[in-house]
This record gives structure tokens, C-alpha cells and sequence, in this order.
């Protein structure tokens, strides 16, 4: 019999950046930009400032178009998304485990892009002139014309990285618009399936 030595994983030395040896951020980001994805608006609704007093304002949505999005179990029903660390939804998400996610279409680039911008307005300017219909059970606004509409509880969250993984129990699933392709975002630019 011959002694065989284990098998182990290669050492991969990593850099002072934590990426492998020769992987910088550019090229990671370009190398993942040749993987296409769908585009969804993920959206809350922030708990009033003092839900004790009739006269204090309102919570506001808050909403973040997001391409790392995807389905995670069908039992029980998960899906999972990926949250910048320290952005306004990962923190909301933080301490509201209700919200909702819009499946936009190929016609709602306009919405992704409105939601994507850096140094943004508010978001109550944002869903302004913006159809949408409120979560049954989040109170989060829902798109109106979206290929599909969830609304889910957040379950679980892991930090990744930079990043901060939501998993979340999907409650409601509709199918609004059959009209239309998905939005699609490959390469840096949204695009739509020809």
C-alpha cells in the first residue's frame, strides 16, 4: 500500500489589498462586468422618527437599485441580495427586516439609473412621479409595470467583504406585467435581451 500525502488546496499569497497576488480591483470589476444580470429596485420603508406622536413625520422609502440579486431556496422560499456595507439600505435593512424587491423591465431603465446615481436627491424625490403600489405586509413601494414583485423579511445577514449579504423569506411573489424583456446590466451599462 502506498502512502499517498493528503491533498491539499494550493497556498494563493495575497496582497496588502487582501485580493490574490496579480488581481487588482480593476480587474476583478472588469472580469465580473462580463457576467450578466438582472436588475431589481429594492425598496423600505423607514419607521417614522417617534411612531408614538400623530404629529411627527412619516417614515420615509428608501429604495437602491441592485444587480447582485438572486433566489436562494424554494423551501422555504429565500432569496438573497447584496448590500454596499454601511449604505443607507444596508443600514435600514439593519434594523427594518421588511422590504420589498420590483423585477424591472427592460422599459425601466430610467428607474434603475434614478436609483443608481451617487449623491442623489432624496429618495421621496425619487418615487415622486414613479407608479407603485404598497407591500401588503412591508409597506414598501412596489413598481408598478416590474415583471415581478416580492416582499420579504430579512432571515439572515452575513458580511462579506465590503459588502453585507441579506437573505430574506420571500412572502408575497406576484407576477404583475408579462409585458416586455428584462433589464439587464453586462459590461457596466444596462441593456435590454434582443
Amino acid at each position: 500500500m502506498l502512502n499517498t500525502p493528503p491533498a491539499t488546496s494550493p497556498i494563493i499569497p495575497s496582497s496588502a489589498s487582501g485580493h490574490a497576488e496579480g488581481v487588482s480591483n480593476d480587474e476583478f470589476r472588469a472580469a465580473m462586468s462580463r457576467l450578466a444580470s438582472g436588475v431589481v429596485l429594492v425598496t423600505a420603508r423607514e419607521a417614522p422618527l417617534d411612531p408614538d406622536d400623530p404629529g411627527a413625520p412619516s417614515g420615509e422609502d428608501v429604495g437602491m437599485t441592485a444587480t447582485a440579486f438572486m433566489s436562494v431556496s424554494l423551501d422555504p422560499p429565500l432569496v438573497l441580495v447584496s448590500l454596499r456595507e454601511g449604505s443607507r439600505m444596508d443600514d435600514l435593512l439593519d434594523e427594518q427586516p421588511l422590504w420589498g424587491v420590483s423585477v424591472l423591465s427592460e422599459s425601466q431603465r430610467h428607474i434603475a439609473g434614478r436609483f443608481a446615481m451617487k449623491g442623489r436627491v432624496s429618495d421621496r424625490l425619487l418615487f415622486a412621479d414613479i407608479p407603485y403600489v404598497r407591500g401588503e405586509y412591508t409597506d414598501a413601494p412596489l413598481v408598478g409595470g416590474a415583471l415581478a414583485v416580492l416582499e420579504c423579511r430579512t432571515e439572515q445577514r452575513v458580511a462579506a467583504g465590503d459588502h453585507t449579504l441579506v437573505i430574506g423569506r420571500v412572502l408575497t411573489a406576484r407576477v404583475p406585467s408579462a409585458d416586455g424583456g428584462p433589464l439587464t446590466y453586462f459590461r457596466g451599462r444596462y441593456r435590454h435581451l434582443a
